[in-house]
């Protein structure tokens, strides 16, 4: 009984540095709120290991297996977890290598389970615990201060790449424990790899933090590029302001000389004829949502500077919209702006055409909106010049989709494309 006390002496520790690793490598904020499960499973793995006589691979195989468990109880890239846990198998074999180097000297345990060893050297297994305990514990802090704890999608070629160091170590402690002396030179070696295992953690904590930069950029650069389209928007707006200021001052000259020559009639009727064109030409947006009248009525704008029709149908369950008027911008300016993008390619003039579809009731808002492309495109990378991409308005309409709760559905139909979003509200 009291050696299965040092079996569970020797189990707790272990969680607790495994959780102290993986907190510092993963984040503590990444554990899953059900975990349980995952360290029942360590605890059951880990008295296996100790309990039952195995040959070495599968010895070897079940402790890998045995970390997984438990990196498995954090939310990360299986990519990541895979690697930090090899990462963890090579550290702690390397710091049990010395402290078997240290404690157990001379003694021949290789035909031994780790229980018979414990029964054994009792005294010899306590110290060899406290050590590896003790030296775990400075490499997880000094990985803790090292390490960022980034969550970033990698290509599987670079999970590969940082594998190898791990593996070659297991492998290369194995020959060195099997067929080299127990000197000065073992030590460093076994010294060395445990250097090398660190500096990887670093390096791959470093590849991370890259990414997610170049991440961030492209991100930054999307947003930049949005926002050099409603710079073009306003410029375009106030042309239209500096025409309509101009054509005015003509019309009051007219009514003026109309006035001094005493003729009522001719500038009641010239204010008139201006009033009904001017009546025809001006969109009236007025659904009360300030975010979608100023785009909608920027679309509009444009889609008759460039000879395309637009039907609009606007049904707001009420002018509040519980969107943040940024999201918002983004996710219908994108729509918007890809509409109007693939009509200026259409050669037909009857086919030059875009319904805009937006609705909405107590809780969600709905758009859709059908225009015509030119090609049937299946990734959606948009032709214009400059390196502004369809692909990346969608995305950033994907991610708001995803923030929300709610979707986007894009159809492509004999060159006939809708693209339907919704987007539940947020709960104040």
């Amino acid at each position: 009984m009291g050696y299965m006390l040092l079996v569970l002496l020797f189990i707790v520790p272990t969680l607790l540095l495994g959780q102290f690793y993986f907190d510092a490598v993963l984040g503590k904020v990444n554990r899953r709120p059900n975990r349980l499960g995952y360290i029942i499973g360590f605890v059951i793995l880990h008295l296996i290991y100790y309990l039952v006589d195995m040959p070495a691979t599968l010895s070897s195989l079940l402790a890998i297996v045995m970390i997984l468990c438990l990196a498995l109880s954090y939310r990360a890239q299986l990519g990541t977890i895979i690697v930090f846990t090899f990462i963890y198998v090579v550290l702690q074999t390397i710091i049990n290598s010395m402290g078997v180097y240290l404690f157990f000297g001379g003694v021949d345990y290789s035909v031994d389970t780790p229980y018979r060893l414990m029964q054994s050297h009792y005294n010899r297994s306590i110290k060899l615990l406290l050590f590896s305990f003790l030296v775990m514990l400075m490499i997880s802090q000094l990985i803790r201060l090292i390490s960022r704890r980034h969550s970033i999608v990698l290509q599987p070629r670079y999970y590969l790449l940082f594998l190898i160091v791990p593996l070659i170590s297991i492998w290369q402690i194995n020959v060195l424990f099997a067929y080299s002396q127990r000197n000065s030179y073992y030590v460093i070696s076994v010294l060395g790899l445990l250097f090398l295992n660190v500096f990887v953690i670093y390096m791959f904590d470093m590849l991370m933090e890259r990414f997610r930069l170049l991440n961030q950029n492209v991100y930054l650069q999307q947003q930049m590029d949005y926002q050099d389209a409603n710079y073009e928007k306003t410029v375009h707006t106030f042309k239209d302001i500096k025409r309509v200021i101009h054509d005015t001052n003509q019309h009051l000259l007219y009514i003026e000389e109309c006035i001094r020559r005493q003729e009522p009639e001719a500038a009641i009727e010239h204010i008139q004829t201006t009033l009904n064109r001017v009546d025809q030409a001006y969109h009236r947006v007025n659904t009360g949502n300030l975010v979608i009248d100023a785009l909608v009525s920027n679309t509009l704008s444009i889609g008759q500077s460039n000879g395309i029709r637009i039907d609009t149908r606007l049904r707001l369950h009420s002018p509040t919209v519980h969107i943040e008027r940024y999201d918002l911008c983004v996710v219908l300016g994108n729509l918007l702006d890809n509409a109007i993008e693939a009509s200026k390619h259409i050669r037909v003039a009857d086919d030059r055409y875009i319904s805009i579809n937006i609705h909405s009731n107590e809780s969600t808002l709905y758009i859709h909106i059908t225009n015509h492309s030119s090609t049937p495109q299946t990734d959606w990378s948009s032709s214009k010049p400059g390196d502004g991409y369809h692909g990346l308005g969608l995305t950033n309409i994907s991610r708001l989709c995803e923030k929300y709760g709610g979707h986007m559905t894009i159809e492509n139909h004999n060159h006939r494309v809708e693209s339907m979003v919704v987007l539940p509200f947020y709960e104040e």
